[in-house]
């Protein structure tokens, strides 16, 4: 039953695509809230998640297209 490994990778998947999405933004707000800067630290929260999930997906696109190559 191969089934629930498969789950278990997808589910990996997104829990590390939403660590990385939500941790710089709450990083960002905590930030703004203790130097008193409102919408920067957000800001770049938001900038520093959207690259980090853009390199994960470059990252998974190669590794997708090493494994067809082999093949």
């Amino acid at each position: 039953m191969r089934l629930p490994e498969e789950y278990a990778k997808y589910l990996g998947l997104g829990a590390e695509i939403a660590v990385l999405l939500v941790v710089p933004i709450i990083s960002g707000y905590l930030i703004d809230n203790y130097f008193n800067v409102e919408p920067i630290g957000v800001i770049t929260g938001s900038i520093i998640g959207l690259i980090g999930f853009f390199i994960l997906v470059l990252k998974l696109a190669r590794e997708q297209f090493n494994s067809d190559d082999k093949k």
